[in-house]
């Protein structure tokens, strides 16, 4: 023990016994832990940076290859309109045949068919006759306020109808 003679030396050599008699294994928990949150944390930096924005594939299936196409004819077409009166048939067929068999009498199809797309209401057109009530209900509603302003009141069937188109000009 040559060199414990001098001061810094014996001062040195007692840090490293310390240091060795200090130094225990690390604990398996420990080790896995931190091995797991460093894993964790290169995942998801990795998924980040090569995964663009989760929010463009939600509600994408596991098999989707891209954006979803609309399936079927344009709407507004003539096939558009020849496919939605065809699965209108097969429905009134199927209420028929439901009726027949408990019973009741058949429906006409056809009939039935000409009530379906007929027209809605006098006075509504081609809108809606719920809605045209309700913008009916709005419109004298605003002339009894114009009333009570001292203001002439407007055409309730004119207003009506203007709203209707302002609202929905193709009346879907």
């Amino acid at each position: 023990m040559a060199g414990y003679d001098q001061p810094h030396a014996r001062a040195y050599g007692r840090a490293w016994d310390a240091e060795k008699r200090d130094n225990h294994p690390v604990e398996p928990f420990t080790l896995v832990l931190v091995g797991a949150i460093a894993l964790f944390v290169l995942v998801g930096f990795c998924s980040f940076v090569m995964g663009g924005s989760m929010y463009d594939r939600i509600g994408e299936g596991g098999l989707s290859a891209g954006p979803e196409r609309p399936s079927g004819p344009p709407p507004g077409s003539p096939l558009e309109r020849e496919q939605r009166q065809q699965e209108i048939r097969q429905m009134l067929q199927a209420r028929s045949e439901r009726q027949v068999r408990r019973g009741g009498k058949a429906l006409d199809i056809d009939a039935e068919l000409a009530l379906l797309e007929g027209p809605t209401a006098a006075g509504a057109g081609k809108h809606d006759a719920g809605l045209a009530e309700e913008v009916r209900q709005l419109v004298t509603a605003r002339n009894e306020r114009r009333l009570r302003k001292g203001e002439d009141p407007v055409d309730v069937e004119a207003e009506v109808q203007r709203t209707l188109d302002e609202l929905d000009p193709d009346g879907r």
